[in-house]
C-alpha cells in the first residue's frame, strides 16, 4: 500500500522540543559540574569564578527549560489536533484501549499496531509524567536558589522539604530524566525499524507517513 505523507508536528512544536532538549543537555552538564566540581584551584574568587559562572548558565538555561514548558502547556490545549492532550492522553475510552495496546506491543505481546499520527497513548503518558518531573525539577531549582523568598519557603513547607531534601529531590530527579532520554531514544529507533513511518525525522520536518491514516 502506498504510504501517504501527513503534516504532524507544527514550527511551535518542533522549536519546543529541540529547546528543551538542549536545555536539558546544559543543564545536566552545569548541573553534575555544581555537584561535583572537576576544576576547582586556589585560583577560585580571584582571578576567576568558574563555579558562579557555571551556576549563571545554569540558571538561565532553566529558565529556558521552564518556558519552553509554558509553551509546551500552551499547545497541549491550542496547537494542532496532533499536539492537543485529548489526542494521545489516556482520558477517554480510545486513549486508555490504546495504552494497553502500545504496552502488548512493545512487549511483543501483539502483533497489531495501531496506526497513530501524532503520540500513542504509552507515549502520552510517559511524556505528561516528564512533563510533571520537569516542573518538579523547576519548583526545587527555585527552592535551591531562593531560600530567603516567601513564596519558595512555602512551596518547601507544603512538600515538608527542606534544603538538603530540596538538592537531594533536585539530583535524583536528574537521573529519572537521564532514564528517560535512553529508553526515549531507544523507543524511537525501534519504532522506526518495526514500524517506518518517519518518526525521527518528523520532529525535523513536521511530517510522517501513514498507510490508511485519515
Amino acid at each position: 500500500m502506498e504510504l501517504r505523507e501527513y503534516w504532524v508536528w507544527g514550527v511551535l512544536f518542533r522549536f519546543w522540543h529541540w529547546t528543551m532538549a538542549l536545555s536539558i543537555v546544559v543543564l545536566s552538564v552545569t548541573g553534575l559540574y555544581i555537584h561535583s566540581p572537576w576544576n576547582v584551584t586556589m585560583l577560585e574568587g580571584v582571578s576567576r569564578f568558574p563555579m558562579a559562572e557555571v551556576r549563571m548558565i545554569h540558571l538561565e538555561a532553566a529558565f529556558i527549560l521552564l518556558a519552553a514548558l509554558m509553551v509546551r502547556l500552551y499547545l497541549l490545549f491550542f496547537g494542532n489536533r496532533h499536539e492537543r492532550i485529548w489526542d494521545f492522553a489516556p482520558i477517554n475510552a480510545r486513549n486508555i484501549k490504546g495504552l494497553f495496546r502500545a504496552i502488548g506491543r512493545y512487549l511483543y505481546l501483539k502483533e497489531a499496531w495501531d496506526p497513530c499520527l501524532g503520540h500513542n497513548p504509552l507515549a502520552g503518558a510517559v511524556y505528561f509524567v516528564v512533563i510533571l518531573a520537569l516542573l518538579f525539577q523547576g519548583l526545587t531549582g527555585m527552592v535551591l536558589l531562593f531560600p530567603e523568598v516567601r513564596l519558595w519557603q512555602r512551596a518547601a513547607a507544603v512538600l515538608s522539604m527542606t534544603q538538603q531534601d530540596a538538592r537531594f529531590y533536585h539530583h535524583l530527579t536528574m537521573w529519572f530524566l537521564f532514564c528517560f532520554v535512553v529508553i526515549h531514544l531507544y523507543t524511537l529507533i525501534w519504532n522506526e525499524v518495526q514500524h517506518p513511518e518517519g518518526l525521527i525525522s518528523s520532529i525535523f520536518s513536521g511530517r510522517k507517513f501513514e498507510r490508511g491514516a485519515d
